[in-house]
């Protein structure tokens, strides 16, 4: 399984973990998705490397930022 983490900034709540699931859920490949709003953290991972693009694309379209983490 390849995982990727990237950092999202503006979520504060259960909610926006949520939101930001749903959108990223979307994206081909995609095979599980882990939010948390406290650290302002998602891990995607799938059987392939993502589209980190695609990714970020996402998250923005839930009404977030979000970049690869380091």
């Amino acid at each position: 399984m390849n995982t990727t983490e990237f950092q999202v900034t503006g979520m504060t709540c259960g909610h926006c973990e949520m939101s930001v699931r749903e959108e990223v859920e979307e994206v081909p490949g995609v095979e599980s998705v882990e939010v948390s709003h406290q650290d302002g953290t998602l891990v995607v991972a799938g059987a392939e490397p993502v589209d980190e693009t695609a990714v970020i694309s996402a998250v923005q379209e839930a009404g977030y930022q979000a970049v690869r983490s380091a």
